[in-house]
This record gives structure tokens, sequence and C-alpha cells, in this order.
């Protein structure tokens, strides 16, 4: 890539109502640009800090007094975000943006499709490296020990628990240095977000390796997720999936995560989440009809839950839907 700044930001910025604040007025970073939205877009700003065609750091902080339907093609690349704040989706293919999560991206040339939702904060950090750092420059610093660090971004999923990464990006957001200063934060941490991704991925290599579950306890946690798939409303206690798994409680908490990425808890919130999506979707049912189908005796205790896992109440949710619906 000749110029990342050319080629990858400032022809979607620019189309999107930002303009290149020389004097940065909206930004408290010294180093780095930043772009300021148009008035008439919402207000906030986008700013961005690169190297060599490197890597970028970017941070925005911006609200919409309108939805955007952003389109972009994009260039190769690898990128690692904590979203903060936000409520939007994925459209090609469809992803839903979680808040206080982390989220990983591979940019490959395709057009990428997202709608951003007005009146709602976007705070997000994000770390941007180019093929000519994870091709060229980490097989010649390390030429006998090289693997594409893509395989692990990929792996990195919005629900992983990764307080250094996370930690990580509040360092990125809360640093002021200029200089010298500046440019070695900014790629000891590049540097170091790599790092802690491919170790976790090989700890979770290393982990699946060294601990299989047996077959028999496979077939065993498929039929606790058949009764939670058929009794997700209901009132369900962890003793009664350890009787139908015949297994401790705690053997069944640990190979349900291990197995599904998810805790018991968690997992049935999600089919209950799913079901409201649908029904929301399909249905003129209110939302207190719908807490009830799936389970709450409180439409409080839905929303609750349904803003926690999109960002978005089921109201916020139904809208969007029927958006989508006469955009297709």
């Amino acid at each position: 890539m000749d110029n990342i700044i050319k080629e990858m930001y400032e022809p979607c910025l620019f189309q999107s109502g930002f303009f290149r604040d020389e004097k940065k007025n909206n930004c408290y970073k010294r180093e780095g640009i930043c772009y300021t939205l148009d008035q008439e877009k919402g207000r906030g700003s986008y700013w961005v800090y690169t190297y060599k065609n490197l890597f970028a750091v970017s941070i925005l902080d911006f609200e919409l007094t309108e939805d955007w339907l952003l389109e972009f093609r994009q260039p190769r690349f690898l990128s690692i975000s904590y979203i903060e704040s936000v409520s939007a989706e994925q459209l090609s293919p469809c992803r839903r943006l979680l808040c206080s999560g982390l989220r990983s991206h591979y940019g490959n040339g395709e057009l990428f499709r997202a709608l951003y939702h007005k009146n709602v904060p976007m705070r997000c950090v994000s770390i941007e490296i180019m093929p000519e750092y994870y091709e060229d420059y980490l097989q010649q610093r390390y030429p006998d020990e090289y693997a594409s660090p893509q395989d692990a971004f990929l792996n990195l999923d919005q629900s992983m628990n990764a307080p250094e990464l996370i930690f990580l990006f509040n360092q990125i957001m809360h640093f002021y240095g200029d200089g010298i200063s500046a440019g070695l934060f900014y790629e000891s941490k590049v540097a170091e977000s790599i790092s802690l991704i491919v170790q976790k991925m090989k700890q979770s290599t290393s982990a699946r390796l060294f601990t299989p579950i047996s077959a028999q306890d496979q077939e065993r946690l498929a039929q606790v997720t058949a009764y939670i798939d058929h009794h997700y409303a209901d009132e369900i206690h962890v003793a009664t999936l350890a009787k139908i798994a015949c297994m401790g409680t705690t053997k069944l908490k640990y190979t349900f995560k291990k197995i599904y990425q998810s805790t018991i808890f968690d997992y049935v919130i999600k089919k209950r989440v799913n079901k409201a999506k649908k029904l929301l979707e399909a249905t003129d049912l209110s939302i207190q009809q719908i807490a009830g189908i799936v389970g709450y005796k409180k439409p409080g205790s839905l929303t609750e839950v349904f803003h926690r896992q999109t960002g978005m109440t089921p109201r916020d949710y139904r809208k969007w839907a029927v958006t989508i619906a006469n955009n297709r």
C-alpha cells in the first residue's frame, strides 16, 4: 500500500461527511491526523496515526444525527478494535457490533457494508496492520519462526475474555505524548497487541490438544443443549442439566464452556434474545408479550439483557428491522 491515509481512510471518511481538521479543534492528540464530522451529519471526530504505511492507530468518537449506511471497497489489512459504545451492524456478512467488546476484522478487497444508527455515541479504538507489516516486516524480523497472524486475528471472538487487550486499548486512548515518545509508544502497542493475540491462539490450541473431551461427554452435552433449546423460556437449574449430562455441576460447567465457548447462563440468554429478535422482526406482539414468551416476567428484564447483547433496546431493534426490510 503506497499511502494508508489516501487509500484506506480518506475515501471512506470524505464520503461520510468528515473533513480534515488541520487545527485539530476536536482532537486532544498532538500527533496524527484529525477528521471532524460535518455539523449537518453529527458531531465528533475520527483520529488516525500512521507509521510508514505499516500500521495505523485510530480513535473514533462521534455521534450521528441520521442513520449512516457505509459502503466501502476495502484494501487488504488486519484490525483489532475495542468498541466502547456503538449501535451498528455489519451487513455483509451480517454481524452485530457489540458494546464493550473486542472485534477482529480482515479486509481482503471485498465491499464492506455497515449500518450505524443515529443518536448513539460511537466510541472505538482500533489498530490496523497492513500486509507490509504482517507479511513482509514480521517475516524479515523472524524468518525462522514466522507464521502469519491472520488466523489468530480471525479467531478472536467479540465475547473473548481478554482483559490485557482491553487494558492496552485504554492505554492508547489516554496517551497524550508527541514526537519520538508518541512514535515509540504506538509502535510498541501495535507489536504488543499482535503478541497477545498470537499467544491467546497458542494457549487455546494447546488447551484443546491436552484436555480433549470424550465423545461420550460431547454426546451428553448435546443432550443438554437440546434440552435448553426446548426449555429456554422456562426456569432452568444447573442441577437438572447435570442429571441430564450424568456429570457433576463443576464438570458440566467446565466442559460446556470448553465446547460451546459460552457459559450455560450466557447460552440461555442468547437463545432468548435470538427468539425475541425473530418475534420483533416477524410479529406485531408487544414487548411485554414477547418478554413473557421468551421467559421474562417483566419487559424491563428483557430490555436489559437485549441491550447488553445487541446494544439496542427491543423497540429500537424493531424499528431497525423494519428499515432493513424496506431497503431490501
